[in-house]
């Protein structure tokens, strides 16, 4: 159910919006965003543009990822599940908040597994991924996209590609299910 005072459809947002994208050229503007990994090398960017949605006008707020990097966060996550089930008291990075007290024996113990986790996990070629883009509508500006793209790096060009083929109603996601190795450091 779309938000009734959901800024991303007022027009003046989208006039503002397609005139950054003009000043720069582009049909998109990036947004610099803290949440983003450090480093990322073009594998995740987080994007705005605009596009039609039920036949409006509306911002999309997205999140793009290579397929590779998407592999990788799945198969973190299902190590870290794995180990936590190992080690109910670990508590993983990202719910830790300024209570915590760090417990860096525990810490090190559950990145060894989860790394060894990871291992057999790449090595057993357990876990598969395949391009996808999902939408969602009850976000506070526009609409939120994510999706995970086979590609090498987010260059302008590939962006401009996703955009284009989105808008227009003609993106072929590819379904076929991939698998990565880690390269070793």
């Amino acid at each position: 159910m779309l938000k009734q005072d959901n800024p991303g459809f007022l027009a003046e947002e989208i006039a503002n919006l397609k005139a950054l994208c003009a000043a720069e050229n582009k049909s998109f503007i990036v947004i610099d965003d803290e949440d983003l990994p450090m480093g990322n090398d073009k594998e995740m960017v987080h994007i705005q543009f605009v596009g039609n949605y039920k036949e409006k006008e509306v911002v999309y707020d997205a999140i793009l990822c290579t397929l590779q990097l998407h592999y990788s966060s799945t198969i973190y996550e299902e190590a870290e599940r794995e180990a936590i089930e190992q080690f109910p008291l670990y508590v993983p990075i990202e719910n830790r908040d300024e209570t915590y007290v760090a417990n860096e024996v525990l810490d090190d113990e559950v990145e060894m597994m989860i790394l060894e986790i990871i291992d057999e996990i790449e090595e057993n070629d357990d876990i598969k991924v395949s391009e996808y883009v999902e939408l969602d509508e009850d976000f506070d500006f526009g609409i939120s996209l994510e999706a995970a793209l086979y590609v090498a790096a987010l260059e302008d060009e590939v962006i401009e590609k996703f955009i284009s083929d989105f808008n227009s109603n003609s993106l072929k996601l590819d379904s076929s299910l991939y698998s990565f190795k880690t390269e070793e450091e």
